[in-house]
């Protein structure tokens, strides 16, 4: 088992300062790093400050006891936390039955038996590094499935995912939702006139502009197909989605990418167009990303390089009376 015990670090916690100094100099010397805490207040400072790889905790402390500081620690991290290794002069079945119920992982009982204490530390870093490359590892995966892999911002799926959830919020919220559509102008002759390689530099370029004009962590910007990108808004009125798409126009004008092939201007250019709606039980996300698409097709047909925006349409409701014939 190799685990680089240097690049450890364990929290040791116990009021007693001699049973605290024996189990610092006797991990030190094998090679980690400890933080000492006489109690239990000192403890839960000490894990967020340090973020140990393990923490050895006496049970029984004045004040906040080891157990309290187990409990408080899984609500603190919702149970993302390093393990915990309880040392205890306990040995009766409630007491370990406890232990075990409120997170501890493993437990030493007094007086430590070192070698013991040796092997077990050693495991539970080695587990709980390879539990933290596996969490990394699900992210990174995740983030594959969610990002365009060109331009690193979400991708259509996730667009498709969000609009989805967002839609539902509101609509349990009775809150307003925008979309923006954007696309760039005479982009098939960019790439036409400076090649497939400088078109992925531009979409790129385009993307982060579009990305750092998100204010809010709620708005999602995403590549929405092509040359298109998309910008969900949630509780966002007609006013403020058209500030938003305002500035994603002059943000893209901002980056003055040379365009000698456009008809309309020696820059790349974005149009946009954008939707608001109260989402309701008898309409569709469909029907918000419809009326984007019309509002850019109207700032497409006005002379492209701005934005345009409309509220979706409702349907006329059914009369609830039948007309006698």
């Amino acid at each position: 088992m190799s685990i680089q015990p240097e690049s450890a670090v364990i929290l040791v916690a116990d009021d007693d300062a001699f049973i605290r100094h024996m189990l610092t100099r006797y991990l030190e010397h094998e090679g980690y790093q400890v933080i000492e805490a006489a109690n239990g207040e000192a403890a839960l400072k000490l894990y967020f400050d340090h973020l140990p790889d393990l923490v050895l905790l006496d049970a029984l402390m004045p004040g906040v006891d080891g157990f309290e500081v187990c409990q408080r620690l899984q609500t603190m991290t919702q149970g993302n936390l390093a393990p915990i290794l309880m040392i205890t002069g306990l040995e009766d079945e409630k007491s370990v039955d406890q232990a075990f119920a409120i997170g501890v992982v493993d437990y030493v009982t007094k007086p430590i038996h070192w070698a013991v204490l040796r092997q077990r530390v050693r495991r539970l870093i080695h587990q709980h590094r390879l539990e933290r490359q596996l969490r990394e590892a699900n992210y990174q995966l995740q983030q594959l499935t969610v990002i365009d892999s060109l331009t690193q911002v979400a991708n259509r799926r996730r667009f498709d995912e969000y609009l989805l959830q967002e839609w539902d919020r509101a609509l349990r919220g009775h809150l307003p939702l925008s979309l923006i559509i954007g696309d760039l102008d005479h982009f098939k002759p960019y790439n036409d006139h400076y090649g497939h390689q400088a078109g992925d530099r531009c979409l790129q370029a385009v993307a982060q502009a579009l990305d750092h004009c998100s204010s809010r962590a709620s708005d999602l910007v995403a590549r929405y197909g092509g040359e298109e990108f998309a910008v969900i808004l949630p509780n966002t009125a007609m006013a403020g989605a058209m500030q938003v798409g305002d500035r994603l126009v002059k943000a893209i004008q901002a980056l003055a990418l040379p365009h000698a092939a456009s008809p309309t201007a020696p820059i790349v250019t974005l149009s946009c167009g954008g939707a608001t709606v109260m989402p309701r039980a008898d309409l569709l996300p469909a029907n918000l990303i419809l009326t984007a698409d019309q509002a850019l097709y109207q700032a497409k047909g006005r002379g492209r390089n701005q934005v345009r925006g409309t509220a979706v349409v409702l349907p006329t409701p059914e009369p609830w009376f039948s007309a006698k014939p």
